[in-house]
């Protein structure tokens, strides 16, 4: 599951943390729920304005544990030696990003099962400061962050892909078939059946006069039934890809530009010459960055003229690329990862050509077509 390009936060472990912009909205509505219904009904008596401290304090901690628990995953992932290319909050709560699929089941089983650990632990850690708590509104606050990390770790470990539970199952179905393409098609059906049930319950408690309750069981259920239905796409894409490289497929005459030149020229020779808004910045044939127009529209006009490609790009570190002969499935996961419709493809260094997301979705629908 791909998220939409977040608010930095920073890094934690190294690791770049941000804001999906949903995570707003699930922030407001969790203090509001907690300072205007939960707490007055729980703990009658206290001033309004200890209802809306209690209640902010309470859900940043519930996101700090949220964001704990992906790092859990991180953790463990990092062990195994798969790379954590980010973590965002985001209206579901949380999403520690891999770069790779675990190399084995034991992995994947044991980055899965970091996350529900490590909130079962928050939960007890909570419910012993509750016993410890030296006013109400304390007391309160860590009973409800007791509470909701103890069923945040239940809730995950539901066996619905792409929940953590989905993922312990996914690895014990891996070491049974010696497949994750078949254990991920199998997790990816109970997944959806799982959403469905969810659906079904959601229904129900409106008919019942539930409104809030089922609108927000249903959605859960339309959120996990999306992402394995996602999941069930991306190895149909896999599948079509089967037995081709990136070779077969790059532009080796991929138009480029050089980091000297200004972008006054960059826009009149290149960008509107040849229609594309991503070039890969060569110097002495080797491949050192990536310009798109985005970049160049964070640059005042009037500075076009003296401001060169070199000042603006992303340097080379920061930018994905491929080899020829990776798998083109790789080409796609890079691709669908990053936010460019340009993947460069670097040999020993050397720029030999790129892969744009307009060719690979051309060539998959064709697949698709003729049945190959």
């Amino acid at each position: 599951m791909v998220i939409r390009q977040a608010i930095p936060l920073g890094r934690v472990l190294g690791i770049p943390l941000g804001l999906d912009y949903s995570w707003f909205l699930i922030f407001g509505l969790i203090t509001w729920s907690l300072a205007a219904g939960y707490f007055p009904a729980q703990y009658p008596g206290w001033p309004v304005g200890v209802y809306w401290i209690t209640g902010l304090a309470t859900a940043l901690l519930f996101f700090a544990s949220v964001v704990l628990h992906e790092l859990g995953h991180a953790v463990i992932a990092r062990r195994f030696g798969v790379p954590v290319k980010s973590i965002t909050l985001f209206v579901f709560g949380g999403l520690a990003q891999l770069g790779q699929e675990p190399p084995g089941a034991a992995a994947e089983f044991w980055i899965a099962i970091a996350g529900p650990v490590v909130s079962g632990a928050l939960a007890g850690a909570f419910t012993l400061a509750r016993s410890a708590a030296p006013t109400p509104a304390l007391y309160a606050l860590t009973s409800y962050l007791g509470s909701i990390n103890g069923l945040l770790a239940l809730f995950n470990l539901i066996p619905g892909y792409p929940l953590d539970g989905g993922r312990v199952l996914r690895a014990v179905v891996w070491e049974v078939t010696h497949s994750l393409r078949r254990a991920t098609q199998i997790v990816s059906g109970v997944g959806r059946f799982i959403a469905y049930l969810f659906i079904a319950l959601g229904i129900w408690q409106i008919i019942s006069g539930r409104l809030i309750d089922g609108l927000w069981i249903a959605f859960v259920g339309w959120f996990l039934e999306s992402a394995a239905a996602s999941s069930g796409r991306q190895i149909a894409i896999h599948d079509l890809l089967a037995g081709h490289s990136v070779r077969d497929l790059m532009a080796r005459d991929y138009p480029t530009v050089s980091p000297d030149l200004p972008l006054e020229t960059v826009i009149h020779d290149h960008i509107l010459a040849t229609g594309w808004h991503t070039l890969p910045v060569v110097q002495d044939g080797q491949f050192v960055g990536l310009l798109t127009l985005d970049e160049i529209k964070a640059i005042p006009r009037a500075a076009w003229a003296t401001t060169r490609v070199r000042n603006v790009m992303t340097p080379r570190d920061r930018v994905p690329t491929v080899t020829p002969d990776a798998d083109l499935a790789v080409a796609v996961d890079a691709l669908g990862a990053g936010t460019a419709d340009v993947l460069p493809v670097v040999d020993a260094n050397s720029f030999v050509g790129a892969v744009s997301r307009y060719r690979l979705v051309a060539f998959l629908q064709a697949q698709a077509v003729l049945g190959a």
